[in-house]
């Protein structure tokens, strides 16, 4: 069977198949450490917002991927998202 060629090969290459999965951030709210589940198949480019595992306030998490599959993770308050009012 021959398939169409995967969008998402343009954004990640075929190589060794090693992308970061998750990355160590500290919660802008609670200041604790927690780990937070990346999803390479989602882009290069991601921003999304996720809940604080420990004190549940949410955050917008913005990971990008370089050419090897190293992501680059910030995580910043939601509330700070749109600039101040």
């Amino acid at each position: 069977m021959i398939s169409s060629p995967d969008p998402l090969d343009d954004d990640f290459p075929l190589g060794d198949g090693t992308a970061d999965t998750e990355a160590e951030g500290t919660c802008p709210y609670c200041g604790e450490g927690v780990t937070i589940a990346l999803d390479p198949g989602s882009g290069a480019a991601q921003e999304y917002v996720e809940d604080c595992q420990v004190c549940c306030r949410p955050w917008t998490v913005r990971a990008n991927y370089d050419g090897d599959g190293a992501a680059t993770v910030e995580v910043e308050a939601n509330d700070e998202v749109g600039g101040e009012e």
